[in-house]
């Protein structure tokens, strides 16, 4: 492809060196008839002469020799190293004795993703997927979270005071945090309840499929994991009430339910590792206004910067 300042195209280039070769017009008055260099006109004169049209295209500017390219058998280190342990250039420079940024050029000729676009336990690309159209697909999982007691947990009173509420028997306990949250919008509802039993768990989502159909959502699957609550009659009974037909991730593979378990993570840091509370009851007071921007407010990177509502069509409360 000609540069931007190039005076003329393979077809343009073609013009002169005909008038130069075929119709034996003088370098300088080809050169002046389609204005550039003499040295110019000369050098697609000569390549016509050489290799006809075909030699009026851009050449690579590749040079002929590289004497100080990486030896091949570092190259192939690298890569084998790349793909056995699933490292950076930073650490693949350390183990080969070269430079970090000569690691990455190493990667990118010979076609190696970038880390960030594979799944880190098989090395395979991540297929990502996102569902034309909100209630097409909802998510849930839990989410458990040591209660904080009263005073204070370790990040008031310090790590030895706070080791006492992780007794089993005499500590405060856990907050089960069940969330449902649609695939396409990425919208949110989210509960504080006492456990993670099969009752509890089918009775969230009679009460979240009620609260997305307020938002003029239908909810039409169901995607879970595997666990025990998941997998007996009473989901599936409730499944077939609500006219949801439910569906399992694969076992050991978290990633199929990837954009709840992404919510978790924004979760811990924007509410409940957000700032020290003094009790349990603090933040759950915290946690309606947090959710609320979240669904309303805070833009989504994988929703180009926008808030989950802004693809839920009529939603209310966008701007309360």
């Amino acid at each position: 492809m000609s540069h931007r300042n190039a005076p003329l195209t393979p077809t343009g280039r073609l013009r002169p060196a005909r008038c130069v070769v075929d119709d034996g017009w003088p370098l300088r008055r080809a050169a002046e008839r389609f204005q550039v260099s003499h040295t110019t006109a000369a050098r697609w004169a000569s390549r016509y002469r050489q290799l006809g049209p075909a030699g009026m295209h851009d050449r690579s500017s590749r040079p002929h020799h590289s004497p100080r390219r990486t030896p091949a058998a570092v190259e192939e280190q690298v890569v084998r190293l790349r793909r056995e342990h699933r490292i950076g250039p930073v650490r693949l420079a350390a183990r080969c004795g070269i430079a970090a940024s000569t690691a990455h050029r190493i990667l990118v000729r010979h076609h190696l993703p970038a880390l960030t676009t594979l799944d880190r336990a098989t090395g395979e690309p991540v297929r990502r997927y996102e569902h034309s159209r909100p209630g097409e697909l909802l998510h849930i999982d839990v989410k458990k979270l040591g209660r904080i007691p009263d005073g204070g947990g370790h990040k008031f009173l310090g790590r030895p005071a706070g080791r006492v509420n992780q007794d089993r028997r005499n500590g405060t306990g856990y907050a089960y945090l069940h969330t449902a949250l649609d695939d396409h919008s990425r919208l949110a509802y989210t509960e504080d309840l006492p456990d993670e039993k099969a009752a509890t768990c089918a009775a969230f989502l009679r009460r979240a499929t009620a609260w997305f159909a307020h938002q003029g959502i239908t909810i039409e699957r169901v995607l879970t994991d595997n666990a025990w609550a998941y997998t007996k009659n009473t989901w599936r009974q409730t499944c077939h009430e609500l006219g949801i037909s439910p569906r399992w991730t694969r076992p050991w593979r978290p990633q199929t339910n990837g954009k709840i378990e992404r919510f978790h993570r924004t979760l811990l840091d924007e509410w409940a590792y957000a700032r020290p509370y003094r009790s349990e009851q603090e933040r759950r007071d915290a946690f309606p206004g947090w959710l609320h921007t979240y669904n309303h407010h805070r833009g989504h990177t994988a929703l180009k910067g926008q808030p989950p509502a802004s693809r839920v069509p009529n939603l209310t409360g966008q701007h309360t």
